[in-house]
């Protein structure tokens, strides 16, 4: 007896085949990104805070937290929209800048891996925006709503870290005015590379200067000028090793 076989019905059922694989492949995958990101979450809390965390609490957390991938010149929030998510940087940079009437922009925070990402005036008072927050290189964040902040205290390690984060925020926004109201250029440049060396390695000129409240111009005459001090030391140490 011949069997013919209908070829339409094989191919079919050989692409649905296929697809059916390919989902369970991106699935599988995108589960693996999400524990993955988790993992360093925890590691971030465990390592901020003197309240160790269940697996109660951990399971509590992946429910208050989304994952997302944001990609580069793409928006975590625009002007004239209201914050409804803070964001926990897994991997990437971004920057938080305002737009004045001239189409400049002013650079008021940038954030790598580890920081935490929002507009806190618009997340918690439910007004709109004045700032953008952009990704400057493709970027892997996890998400938390307001009303997943507010469930935050009832872990004690997340409490204590908000509470830490407040107070470290409320600091580090009174030392970032004074320094722009107070110290020269050349100051502020090098308490950057004290307290931020990697901002001056991940992110471009351009955003540094408008960070520091400075022209691209002076902050390369800056740079210039503490290479060639740089060179003038090592040279000089180079002499006495020789003597």
């Amino acid at each position: 007896m011949i069997l013919i076989f209908d070829l339409t019905i094989i191919f079919s059922a050989q692409i649905i085949f296929i697809k059916f694989v390919n989902q369970e492949i991106s699935l599988a995958s995108h589960m693996n990104i999400n524990q993955d990101s988790f993992l360093i979450l925890f590691n971030y809390i465990e390592a901020h805070s003197s309240s160790p965390l269940t697996s109660e609490d951990k399971e509590f957390i992946r429910e208050l937290f989304v994952y997302k991938k944001i990609g580069r010149k793409q928006f975590f929030l625009k002007q004239g929209e209201i914050c409804k998510y803070c964001g926990f940087i897994i991997n990437g940079s971004m920057k938080q800048y305002s737009v004045d009437d001239l189409g400049k922009e002013n650079v008021i925070n940038l954030y790598l891996e580890n920081w935490w990402v929002a507009d806190r005036e618009s997340l918690l008072g439910s007004k709109p925006t004045i700032y953008n927050i952009e990704a400057c290189e493709d970027t892997e964040i996890l998400m938390i709503s307001q009303e997943g902040i507010k469930e935050m205290t009832k872990v004690p390690a997340l409490n204590e870290l908000t509470k830490r984060l407040d107070m470290n925020h409320g600091i580090a926004m009174q030392n970032r005015i004074n320094n722009a109201i107070s110290l020269p250029a050349v100051e502020r440049y090098n308490n950057l590379f004290k307290t931020h060396p990697l901002f001056l390695q991940r992110f471009p000129q351009h955003l540094i200067a408008s960070y520091l409240g400075i022209t691209k111009e002076t902050l390369s005459r800056i740079r210039k000028k503490n290479r060639l001090g740089q060179n003038f030391i090592c040279n000089n140490l180079l002499d006495i090793v020789k003597i």
